[in-house]
């Protein structure tokens, strides 16, 4: 208990960064095990040479313990001076891991045996990658956020063994970066609602002889693919999308009230499902949740702000403070680095 809490007092005193320079400031090396008893194994000899006035024996010890010194040196050079950024995850579901990506670039000599891992879960692996001389390698990392809503990144740890083993030189770093997570979509996904009329009196879209879809309009930025009138195209060159507006007289809205459910949290994963397959339908939508209005609209920009708005509302009288990531050791894993050299 007293050292969880004197690791959270020395988190809480780091800032926030999305780039870290390794200095003298924030690179901390101690020895290892190996370490520790190489350490008392030349004190050993020394003593026994010493004792017995071996001059062999004395040329052995400051021999070895020159090497240690220099490996010393050799594994703190091998991060100082390194400089990491961090790429911020895109949005996920809760329960998904979110990948973070952090690119690091080497202003000097190549690096070996660089690791990184999460600051909470490092005992559960470290990713490790090389990184060559005037250029750049990227680790990938990966959480799981527990809930929805905005979390902070974890803090991670960079640490170096190289080159012989008996000293760890490592730094802790605490990105500035968030990580937006969607509400889990319900298993299995609720039939959706039935549209209601509008009240608009637009005319319904016509059907065309064989049944094609006649009522389109120009393609438009941001227009799923499965909405374009792919047989039009082929006939008249044009790049048009089915005309959704004109069935807008029939409106359909997903409202929080009408999501069947006593638990906040249920309707809102509801509300996911129902989002994902309007969208996957190709049909226009709106959203109602209590004290929010999200107006008709369809195409990928009305299913980010749909999620989004999913993802960050808060019940009436609920803390709004953003949620914190603190993801579980057996959720965590890594994926190897790939380095790549500057032209």
């Amino acid at each position: 208990m007293l050292i969880r809490r004197l690791r959270a007092w020395f988190e809480n005193r780091l800032p926030r960064s999305d780039n870290w320079t390794l200095t003298q400031r924030n690179l901390y090396i101690l020895p290892t095990r190996a370490g520790w008893g190489f350490g008392l194994t030349l004190l050993v000899m020394l003593l026994a040479s010493i004792n017995y006035q071996l001059n062999l024996g004395f040329a052995l010890t400051f021999l070895l313990g020159g090497a240690a010194l220099v490996a010393m040196h050799q594994t703190h050079g091998n991060l100082r001076r390194l400089m990491l950024r961090v790429k911020p995850p895109g949005p996920v579901f809760a329960g998904e891991p979110a990948t973070i990506e952090i690119v690091l670039d080497n202003p000097g000599h190549e690096r070996h045996g660089v690791g990184m891992g999460l600051y909470e879960a490092r005992r559960h692996g470290m990713t490790f990658c090389d990184v060559p001389a005037m250029g750049s390698a990227v680790l990938r990392l990966r959480f799981t956020p527990p809930q929805r809503g905005r979390h902070g990144l974890p803090t991670l740890l960079v640490e170096t063994h190289f080159p012989l083993g008996l000293f760890r030189a490592w730094t802790v770093w605490r990105p500035a970066a968030t990580a937006l997570v969607y509400p889990a979509p319900e298993q299995p996904a609720q039939a959706l609602p039935p549209s209601q009329p509008s009240g608009s009196g637009e005319m319904q879209a016509r059907s065309g002889s064989g049944g094609e879809f006649e009522g389109v309009r120009s393609y438009r930025r941001g227009d799923p693919l499965r909405q374009v009138a792919w047989k039009k195209v082929a006939r008249t060159g044009d790049l048009v999308s089915r005309d959704t507006s004109a069935g807008a007289a029939q409106a359909l809205l997903l409202d929080y009230a009408a999501a069947g459910s006593a638990n906040a949290e249920a309707r809102l994963s509801r509300l996911t499902a129902w989002v994902l397959a309007a969208e996957h339908a190709s049909l226009g939508y709106g959203l109602r949740l209590p004290g929010l209005q999200l107006p008709q609209g369809a195409g990928l920009s009305q299913r980010q702000a749909a999620l989004e708005a999913l993802a960050l509302w808060t019940p009436p009288g609920a803390s709004a403070t953003s949620r914190v990531a603190t993801p579980a050791p057996a959720a965590v894993s890594g994926r190897p680095g790939t380095a790549a050299r500057r032209p």
